[in-house]
C-alpha cells in the first residue's frame, strides 16, 4: 500500500492499537494527524516522523472536532479510534455512565465522520469506524449493554452512512475487534489464552488496508477481527 503524500486523521491514535495503526501508515508514506488526551500519551508516542499530534480533550464537542479537521489539508482518510469501554451490569448502569458512553463511543465518532466527509467533498476518501464484537453478535454484549449498544450504533451508521457518501468517490467501513492483545488487557485478563486474541499490529493492517487506494470496492462493511478467539 502507497501512502505518499495522503493526509489522514487517527482519533486515539496514541493507545495501543492507534500506534501499531499509526506505525503502519507511517511507513507507507502517510502524513498523520494523531490526537490524544493525555500529555503523558504524547511524551512516549513512538511515532515522530510524519507525525502531528493534536491536544484534544472532548471529540463529542462539535467545535473542537470542526477545529480539528479544518487544520488538516487535503484530507484522505479519517480512521476513528477514539472510545472507552465500560462493563457493568444493567441494573448498576444509570443514565450518566449510558451517556459517557454514548457520547465517547457514538458522539465522538458520529461528529468526526462528519467533519471528514465535509473536508472530503467529491474529491473522495476512505473512513474507518471501530465497533467491537457486541456490535454484530449482541449476546456478547452481556454486562456491557451500554458499551455494546453505542458499538451496535457505530456499525449502523457506517453502514448507512457509506450507502449516502458512495456516490462522493468516500468509501465508508468499520473494523470490529474482539478483545485484542494488549498489555491492559492481559493484565485485566491474567488467565485468559492470549495467542487467541488479534494482535493490534494484524488488525491495524486490516484497518490501513481499508484506508488506503488500494481499497477500491469495499464499502458499509463491518470487518469481524476476531483472531482466534
Amino acid at each position: 500500500m502507497d501512502f505518499t503524500g495522503r493526509q489522514i486523521v487517527v482519533t486515539g491514535g496514541t493507545g495501543a492499537l492507534g500506534r501499531a495503526v499509526v506505525g503502519t501508515l507511517t511507513k507507507s508514506g502517510a502524513q498523520c494527524h494523531v490526537t490524544y488526551m493525555h500529555e503523558a500519551e504524547a511524551q512516549s508516542f513512538p511515532h515522530k516522523q510524519n507525525v502531528t499530534l493534536h491536544a484534544v480533550n472532548d471529540l463529542a464537542d462539535e467545535a473542537t472536532v470542526g477545529k480539528l479537521y479544518a487544520s488538516v489539508p487535503k484530507l484522505w482518510a479519517s480512521i476513528h479510534l477514539a472510545g472507552g469501554f465500560a462493563a457493568n451490569s444493567f441494573a448498576d448502569t444509570d443514565k450518566a455512565q449510558l451517556m459517557q458512553q454514548l457520547e465517547t463511543n457514538f458522539i465522538a465518532c458520529f461528529l468526526c465522520c462528519r467533519a471528514a466527509v465535509k473536508a472530503m467533498g467529491k474529491d473522495g476518501g476512505r473512513i474507518v469506524n471501530v465497533a467491537a464484537r457486541p456490535a454484530l453478535e449482541w449476546r456478547s454484549g452481556s454486562g456491557m449493554v451500554a458499551y455494546a449498544s453505542r458499538k451496535a450504533a457505530v456499525a449502523a451508521m457506517t453502514a448507512a452512512l457509506a450507502e449516502e457518501v458512495v456516490k462522493d468517490g468516500i468509501l465508508v467501513n468499520a473494523v470490529a475487534p474482539s478483545t485484542m492483545d494488549t498489555p491492559a488487557n492481559r493484565k485485566a485478563m491474567p488467565n485468559a489464552d492470549f495467542a487467541a486474541w488479534p494482535k493490534v499490529e494484524e488488525v491495524a493492517a486490516t484497518i490501513a488496508y481499508l484506508a488506503s487506494p488500494d481499497n477500491a470496492v469495499t464499502r458499509g462493511g463491518i470487518v469481524p477481527v476476531y483472531g482466534k478467539s
